[in-house]
């Protein structure tokens, strides 16, 4: 990185949900942010981990563990890390500003997944233009 980029700039650069920007790269893995309304997909990440932090608004990620589904509840601020292999599902019914950091090429659809709906972008994540 050879400026500082600000949050605030960054999400305002685009519209498009369900579709991560790639901020940086630290170490071989991507920090991210994106636009969520909606549900995103059940899947899961067979060798990586991913972390989400919400900027802003309200994020619930669903979490299938063997026959039994949590639920995790995170407002602004909050992290939380999804351990590999783990199905999961993001969604936001009032909409979220997230940042990830996931391995660089991680598909935003994992490895497993269902059927993905026109509004869910299966991207590794697109550069950031104009900031």
């Amino acid at each position: 990185m050879k400026r500082t980029i600000s949050l605030h700039t960054a999400l305002a650069s685009f519209d498009q949900l369900w579709s991560p920007r790639v901020l940086a790269r630290v170490n071989g893995h991507d920090v991210r942010v994106a636009k969520v309304r909606g549900e995103h997909v059940w899947h899961a990440h067979d060798d990586t981990d991913e972390f989400f932090l919400v900027i802003d608004g309200r994020l619930r990620i669903r979490l299938r563990e063997g026959a039994d589904e949590r639920v995790v509840d995170l407002d602004r601020g909050e992290v939380f890390v999804v351990p590999r292999g783990t199905e999961h599902r993001p969604e936001s019914a009032g909409g979220a500003s997230i940042l990830m950091f996931e391995r660089t090429g991680t598909l935003t659809v994992g490895d497993r997944h269902e059927d993905v709906p026109d509004r869910v972008d299966a991207t590794t994540g697109h550069p950031l233009d104009g900031v």
